[in-house]
């Protein structure tokens, strides 16, 4: 079961690592307006753009990520087995 944890850790890691390769940026809405609209019938609509946080990661995170990933991977696969007694 320890194996399969890191190996399934290491994967997860390696594909964020992967997904930062193709994204230059990602931009989180974090409206909290159940409607979308901000302030009183939608006359603040400035506010609302100020309300988005916007992720640029580096361009050596998507090579760190992966690489930490892989090194997960392949500690998972050289555990010892379990000896069935």
């Amino acid at each position: 079961m320890l194996r399969s944890v890191f190996f399934s850790i290491g994967l997860f890691i390696a594909l964020w690592g992967a997904s930062f390769l193709l994204v230059d940026k990602l931009v989180l809405n974090t409206d909290s307006d159940a409607n979308g609209q901000g302030g009183f019938r939608g006359l603040f609509q400035n506010s609302a753009q100020a309300r988005k946080k916007v992720v640029d990661p580096p361009d050596w995170a998507a090579f760190s990520l992966m690489s930490l990933g892989t090194v997960t991977m392949l500690y998972a696969v050289a555990l010892p087995k379990k000896k069935d007694e």
